[in-house]
């Protein structure tokens, strides 16, 4: 007697990962197909954003130098490995929650710690809620390069946020160059002027050491004069309390490689760059990957006449990189 095979297990489908219905972003026709969702590798996250610096590293010099011909074979390599969208892709992964990469949670702690007055968070309408019946207004924050409006700042209800990327993704992130950005009167500023300015993995990204000082001396331009305070009233531009003592400020984020281990930048160096532009380094992180500082701002502790710095060697080394910023 023969026996009858068993039969053979069904396999269970696979779940649909959410990840799999989300649209992707439209590459160049010739651009190597890179899934650019949740599903990238860390890994490959890395590699992505750190071809892509060094190719418009290397694009901008060959610009700079009039080398027509190394400039058509890098916009080509750029556009081969999925150009500006897949490097967005790439940083926005590379921010997500569950890569711990959300650089504005380090500012919302910090500011936290500082044991400032609670805002009445932005999803409580007016009306509502314990102490909604005078509803404060935020604090303004402008964040340039922004990926993502889910971020902590955002999810806080402690500003109200204006954001700004070169090539936004997002139809809540406004498409403008902040270096093309107007510079608003002093009745502007006074009136609508920033209380914080970020500018979380953004300057590394511009190419050149004079660049990146520019871009620096501008943030001055755009925040408040004179720092707020809360009270029972709301805020006001009298008065004296902790408020006072943190805003208005910049949160900068850079590499870690770009000021602990270039030839040309070290922590003391950049303390004095910001120095002279007006501004006081309150806290700082360093971690594996990244250097956080957070920078409280004085107008009237700005240079009159901005002292120059220039790309001066610092640390001899052939590891060394040679990332600098320029007054």
């Amino acid at each position: 007697m023969t026996s009858t095979p068993a039969p053979k297990p069904k396999h269970k489908p696979k779940k649909k990962l959410l990840s799999s219905s989300r649209p992707t972003l439209q590459t160049p026709r010739n651009a190597v197909k890179t899934p650019l969702t949740s599903s990238l590798s860390s890994r490959h996250t890395r590699t992505l954003i750190r071809t892509h610096h060094t190719l418009q590293k290397r694009l901008q010099q060959a610009q700079s130098a009039g080398d027509t011909n190394l400039t058509t074979s890098l916009r080509a390599q750029i556009a081969a490995s999925g150009g500006l969208p897949a490097y967005q892709a790439a940083s926005i992964q590379g921010q997500s929650a569950d890569r711990g990469g959300d650089s504005s949670r380090v500012l919302m702690q910090w500011l936290k710690s500082a044991s400032l007055p609670p805002l009445l968070p932005a999803s409580v309408p007016r009306g509502q809620g314990p102490s909604a019946a005078t509803p404060k207004p935020r604090l303004r924050l402008l964040e340039v390069g922004a990926l993502s409006v889910d971020n902590a700042c955002s999810r806080s209800g402690m500003f109200e946020v204006e954001r700004i990327d070169l090539h936004s993704q997002n139809p809540d992130i406004r498409e403008e160059d902040f270096m093309q950005r107007p510079l608003p009167c002093d009745e502007e500023r006074r009136e609508r002027g920033f209380d914080v300015v970020s500018l979380s993995l953004v300057v590394n990204f511009v190419g050149s050491a004079e660049g990146r000082g520019r871009m620096l001396e501008r943030v001055g331009g755009f925040l408040r004069e004179t720092a707020r305070v809360m009270d029972d009233g709301g805020w006001g531009d009298e008065g004296k309390g902790v408020v006072g003592e943190w805003y208005p400020g910049l949160f900068l984020v850079l590499p870690a490689p770009c000021v602990l281990n270039s030839r040309y930048l070290d922590e003391e160096r950049l303390e004095e760059i910001m120095g002279t532009l007006g501004f006081e380094c309150l806290e700082s992180k360093i971690s594996g990957k990244l250097v956080y500082y957070y920078y409280r701002y004085r107008h009237e502790g700005r240079s009159e006449s901005v002292k120059r710095f220039r790309k001066i060697e610092l640390r001899k080394g052939s590891s060394r990189n040679n990332f600098a910023i320029v007054l």
